[in-house]
């Protein structure tokens, strides 16, 4: 996913908590929808930081050669900018553009 093109907000917003149980009938479970969903956007975000961060690494057993890369300063910041995770997930909840399931009202 682009989370660069994200509508979600960067700052914590007040949200109306009646309106997020329409669609499961349980703010609990909406809550927990959000949440695995923010766990996984986190890792994804992760591992694409990492990759790109990567390419900066020094693998010298000295310590004190320690370089400051411009490139790498603003990859940093760059993701420091980026709306949080469980920003991302609510915005995407909010929108209709998570995919979920409950195996027990399955069975039922």
């Amino acid at each position: 996913m682009d989370y660069k093109k994200s509508k979600a907000p960067v700052t914590t917003i007040t949200r109306d908590i009646s309106g997020l149980d329409t669609d499961t009938g349980n703010l609990y479970e909406a809550i927990m929808i959000v949440a695995k969903r923010a766990n996984q956007i986190s890792v994804e975000m992760k591992e694409e930081l990492s990759r790109k961060l990567e390419e900066f690494a020094y693998y010298t057993d000295n310590l004190e050669e320690v370089f400051e890369n411009r490139e790498q300063i603003e990859i940093s910041r760059f993701y420091e900018r980026l709306p949080k995770p469980a920003l991302l997930a609510m915005e995407e909840f909010v929108e209709d553009e998570i995919y979920y399931r409950n195996p027990t009202k399955l069975e039922s």
